[in-house]
């Protein structure tokens, strides 16, 4: 039972998969698009990692305000997650990714990468940040 785990943004999407025990996240890739509002290979795209790993289940990093309002970008998140529920016919459940940013910056500077190539791998790290957050809520 494998989940995937998004963090969702204007023109990436990071990518991370859950180990097959559900305990540990691990990043993926992080997909590129070149308008924000052009989905169809990115959600190509997700349909074929959920293929190859055996998906079962899919979390949405949710960018709730730090006073827990639901701004702009939250709102097209929940329209994505309805877009992934329709295509992929799997539960996607949305989940608080405040802060999740920051900390993959953080882990990304301490561990000596270059401020150039952190931008590369950022969504990325999210994305781990996103689904480990969530697994470890359920044990």
């Amino acid at each position: 039972m494998r989940i995937l785990g998004l963090d969702y943004g204007s023109r990436t999407v990071g990518v991370a998969v859950s180990d097959e025990l559900g305990i540990t996240a691990q990043g993926v890739e992080t997909i590129v698009r070149r308008e924000e509002n052009k989905l169809r290979q990115t959600c190509a795209r997700i349909e074929e990692l959920i293929k190859e790993y055996q998906i079962t289940a899919i979390v949405l990093g949710y960018p709730k305000n730090m006073n827990n309002t639901a701004g702009d970008r939250a709102k097209k998140s929940e329209e994505f997650q309805a877009m992934l529920e329709r295509r992929t016919g799997l539960p996607v459940i949305l989940w608080d990714e405040r802060l999740s940013t920051v900390s993959a910056e953080r882990v990304l500077m301490e561990s000596g990468v270059r401020r150039e190539n952190r931008k590369a791998v950022i969504d990325k790290i999210a994305a781990v940040f996103i689904l480990q957050n969530y697994l470890d809520s359920r044990h």
